[in-house]
């Protein structure tokens, strides 16, 4: 039934074969983009990411955390995928003479292929109506989606026409099943005579093909090239640890820049991650630099990195075509070209990109602005349905503005000579760091070599006042449950994180080896933190160094002692049953370490009434702390703490939970700039149970 009343289809096959030349040449020029940036080994495993594909591009795990817009993009993926079967098999059957499908298969795939026909149309109507009438802030409406959208209409409207004529002329037995033209049949019947329902009918038949075949071979020129970029970009994730970046070996001789100031210093799958982007928008939505006004959007930095590849891409093309006695050798391709441009030996004889006239990649094609603005939550990053990677893009410009350029905020400067100097970033003598524990009789390893587990407070906990209470109360609890603990006094220096997220690579690596040196020495096998940056830091960057070490939070490890029985609350004592609390999720607890449950459990246990706000556990919204912008004071827009300080007040509680020294001065400075503030106390989770403690 495929061709009735059609002569010549096997024109079809001819429109196919350049269909899809068109098709993978796009692709290909997109391939050779991307193989101007440095190798980088990605692949996680076959079954790792045959997971990847079913779980995030076939399950839409992340497309469905929103619901308009995922369920959507559901109706449209699984829609047409599901046809796209369908009607390969039915042109199998036609050409071949194969009866794959027969009987009640036949017809279980023929209603199927209706219904998911109509979920794709109603999710293309969704489509149009969200873009055009909702018009929602993160979509850029361009004549590319417009384009998309009606070529994807046309083709499945012209289709459930075509069924439909043929059954308004030969009755079918087994119309009911394909409903969408049996429903369509007796309307066209009385519309159109028979001659003329001919006529329509090889018309629409050929204009439905064609227009499918336009559609693929428009996919890699289009955002229609997610189909396949984005599984491939979610298979090739990064599946270790979040968010830590490679360390640079200072004392190879050879690397001449440090950090990234040009395209082809990045690595390919940076370039591949530009163009798996689809501009949804899911990344300014949560950015807290951008909803707090400052400069900063994440979707516009990776679009304007693709534009830039492309020029790049087509500059350096035009330059091998119009020199080719001082181009590469014949065969090479873009990559050596951007070699060249980086200094590599044997192609000195290339031009830079600055002597091209292209724009430079940090100042002009990214300001800035848009790089000390990220506080690298990695909101931007959980929320992406394609795991598009921006966080590890604005650390590597970072060390270049700093390692090469000498070029960060001034207030960066006297973080930097702090830590250098004293190693904490306040800049008070290193020979103090522990006068407050030691005062408290907290006795150092030196002096307790069979601790059972190293604290380390960090530098908050042991300058800063307020932190200062924390590691009071963390001390009283690790008492109270009989733990056998040290402190390493004033050999323990600032863990780095700061400096690293800042950009002063070399600063980080300076202050992580002296740390692991120590720590190493003194055969440390078990650390607790309660700063997350230090959790992250040691647990996930230190082995980079050879520091490996079983890393801890406070939360982790007090909910632990208090599963396990050893440590004991007095519910009689504090006065907290039945009040109500909030909790704040840390960036690099729960971003970063996915601990959402250790911190609530503890609450709960206390006996606090919990309410969550807006942005909460994995979209919670960032204190403004992170990325070493505990340091930096914010010169434009709304302050971000502020922002979250609104979402704890408008709740009505009575307390504001964090496991965060970071979170800790912030949200409490953004509780105390509000009207009201002082009706909320902002804690620490070990300073809550350590009231249920006599």
């Amino acid at each position: 039934m495929l061709y009735w009343n059609i002569d010549g289809h096997w024109l079809i096959y001819p429109l196919a074969v350049i269909t899809f030349i068109i098709f993978f040449y796009g692709y290909y020029r997109r391939y050779r983009l991307w193989k101007m940036g440095r190798h980088e080994k990605r692949w996680p495993g076959l079954w790792q990411g045959i997971k990847d594909v079913v779980i995030y591009g076939f399950g839409h795990k992340r497309i469905l955390k929103e619901g308009y817009p995922g369920l959507m993009h559901a109706m449209i993926f699984w829609g047409f995928a599901l046809l796209f079967f369908a009607t390969l098999i039915v042109a199998i059957q036609a050409d071949f003479g194969l009866q794959i499908f027969r009987g009640p298969l036949y017809l279980f795939i023929k209603v199927t292929a209706n219904l998911f026909g109509l979920l794709a149309l109603l999710g293309i109507l969704m489509a149009f109506w969200r873009r055009y009438v909702i018009r929602p802030r993160r979509l850029d409406n361009t004549k590319d989606d417009a384009i998309i959208l009606a070529l994807i209409l046309v083709v499945l409207v012209t289709g459930f026409i075509v069924q439909g004529i043929r059954m308004a002329i030969e009755p079918d037995p087994w119309a009911t099943y394909a409903f969408m033209g049996y429903v369509m049949a007796p309307w066209l019947a009385n519309l159109f005579s028979e001659a003329a329902l001919l006529s329509l009918h090889k018309i629409i038949w050929w204009i439905h093909p064609i227009l499918a075949f336009v559609l693929i071979a428009y996919f890699p020129y289009s955002k229609l090239s997610h189909i396949l970029l984005a599984p491939a970009n979610q298979v090739l994730r990064h599946h270790g640890p979040i968010g830590v970046p490679e360390p640079i070996d200072f004392e190879d001789e050879s690397i001449e820049t440090y950090g990234k100031s040009k395209l082809g210093e990045f690595s390919w799958k940076t370039l591949f991650n530009t163009d798996a982007c689809v501009k949804c928008g899911r990344c300014q939505d949560y950015c807290p630099a951008y909803l707090s006004g400052k400069h900063l959007n994440p979707k516009q930095v990776i679009q304007d990195l693709r534009v830039h590849m492309e020029e790049v891409g087509k500059a350096y093309e035009n330059y091998r075509k119009e020199h080719p006695a001082r181009a590469v050798e014949e065969g090479a391709g873009l990559q050596e070209a951007a070699a060249a441009a980086q200094g590599s030996a044997g192609q000195e004889n290339l031009p830079s990109e600055e002597e091209l006239g292209l724009p430079a990649l940090i100042g002009q094609v990214i300001s800035e602005d848009d790089i000390w603005d990220c506080t690298t939550c990695r909101s931007c990053e959980e929320q992406c349905p394609i795991f598009v990677e921006h966080v590890d893009k604005t650390v590597e410009m970072r060390r270049n503005l700093v390692l090469m350029e000498s070029c960060f905020p001034p207030e960066a400067q006297l973080a930097f000579r702090n830590m250098e100097n004293n190693g904490n970033p306040w800049g008070i003598g290193w020979s103090s760091r522990t006068d407050y524990l030691q005062g408290l009789g907290v006795p150092t390893l030196a002096e307790n070599p069979e601790a059972e587990i190293l604290y380390y407070p960090g530098c908050s906990g042991a300058f800063d006042g307020r932190n200062q209470k924390v590691s009071a109360a963390i001390v009283k609890l690790l008492r109270q449950a009989q733990v056998n603990f040290a402190i390493l006094g004033n050999e323990e220096k600032c863990c780095g994180d700061s400096a690293r997220r800042l950009g002063n690579e070399y600063l980080f690596h300076s202050l992580a080896t002296e740390n692991i040196k120590v720590l190493n020495g003194y055969g440390v096998k078990k650390i607790l933190t309660q700063c997350p940056h230090c959790f992250n830091c040691l647990k996930h960057e230190y082995p980079q160094f050879g520091g490996d070490f079983e890393v801890l939070h406070h939360t982790e490890y007090l909910n632990d002692l208090l599963s396990s029985g050893r440590l004991q609350l007095n519910h009689g004592i504090g006065g907290a049953d039945g009040r109500q609390i909030t909790y704040h999720d840390s960036c690099y607890l729960g971003r970063y370490n996915t601990i959402y449950q250790a911190p609530r459990q503890l609450l709960q246990e206390v006996g606090l009434n919990l309410l969550e706000m807006a942005h909460t556990k994995e979209k919670s919204f960032c204190c403004g702390a992170g990325g070493g912008r505990m340091w930096l004071e914010e010169h434009q827009g709304e302050r971000i703490n502020v922002m979250r300080a609104d979402e704890a007040i408008a709740l009505g509680v009575d307390r504001v939970g964090t496991a965060c020294p970071f979170c800790l001065t912030m949200i409490s400075d953004g509780v105390a700039a509000r009207e009201g503030g002082e009706q909320v106390k902002v804690l620490d989770i070990a300073e809550i149970l350590a009231e249920k403690i006599s």
